[in-house]
């Protein structure tokens, strides 16, 4: 098994960037969800609510952040380190999480709606159940930080899909963050309590991913449908979840961070000893 692509998302539910390689810290991804666009309650805006959010592409820099979109003009905004800490959650029923407000005007234009964007200076505040040290926390990523996806796995949802007459769907409708091969479709149902080392990095494989709405949302064009969710409701329907892909928690000593590349390989370790 083998890494086959790498992904990041600088602003939770923005377009995604690619990557050859990345690295890895002990709440997640360097660069992947420490920010995100909450409502007037605080509350996270996803594409859910928003499909906007396909347009807008974040590129970090030292330091701080630069947005993008179609017919607006770049912003470039630093890491808001001296403001005041307002608590925000990522859905009305977690949280509530410290950070600071970045900008207003900006993302509100973007989304047509009163909007603010807010930076997580301390990943390490954020509980994450399943971590094996209190302070390992993690960025604002739904549930888990780092989410790894399995390339058989697609060529099985697309087949059904095609059984359907309906079109395949392209892994970003899942916004993994690592993509591999070289595994049989749904291997990693099996390795749920398991740890994976990606080249130089170990993870426990914390629990798998339940599939919403996004999947249905065209990650190039905001454009929505019924599918792929639709098929999953057929095939992969587990207790009242949706399943593909499976979240990781990295297994890195506090402070400090490791590499993963495309090509890596992906070894299966033995069972979790809690």
């Amino acid at each position: 098994m083998r890494i086959t692509s790498l992904h990041t998302y600088p602003v939770k539910g923005c377009h995604r960037l690619d990557h050859s390689e990345v690295t890895v810290e002990p709440w997640g991804l360097t660069g992947d969800r420490r920010w995100m666009i909450v409502d007037s309650d605080g509350i996270g805006i996803t594409q859910r609510e928003a499909t906007g959010l396909t347009r807008l592409t974040a590129r970090p820099r030292p330091g701080g952040l630069r947005l993008s979109a179609p017919g607006m003009s770049e912003i470039d905004l630093p890491e808001p380190v001296d403001g005041p800490e307002i608590q925000v959650r990522i859905f009305r029923s977690f949280g509530p999480l410290p950070v600071r407000i970045a900008d207003t005007a900006w993302v509100s234009a973007l989304l047509g709606r009163d909007a603010r964007l807010i930076w997580q200076p301390d990943p390490t505040t954020r509980p994450i159940s399943g971590t094996r040290r209190p302070d390992d926390g993690g960025n604002l990523a739904d549930g888990y930080p780092v989410s790894l996806a399995g390339a058989a796995s697609l060529d099985a949802v697309n087949d059904w899909l095609a059984e359907s007459g309906d079109e395949p769907v392209p892994i970003h409708r899942f916004r993994p963050n690592l993509v591999l091969t070289g595994a049989p479709a749904w291997a990693e149902d099996d390795w749920l309590g398991h740890r994976l080392r990606i080249g130089d990095v170990t993870f426990h494989v914390a629990q798998p991913c339940g599939r919403c709405l996004v999947t249905t949302i065209d990650q190039e064009t905001g454009e929505t449908g019924r599918q792929p969710l639709h098929v999953l409701g057929r095939h992969r329907r587990i207790g009242n979840k949706l399943l593909f892909a499976v979240n990781l928690l990295p297994e890195l000593p506090a402070g400090q961070n490791a590499r993963i590349r495309i090509d890596d390989p992906v070894t299966l370790l033995d069972h979790t000893q809690e």
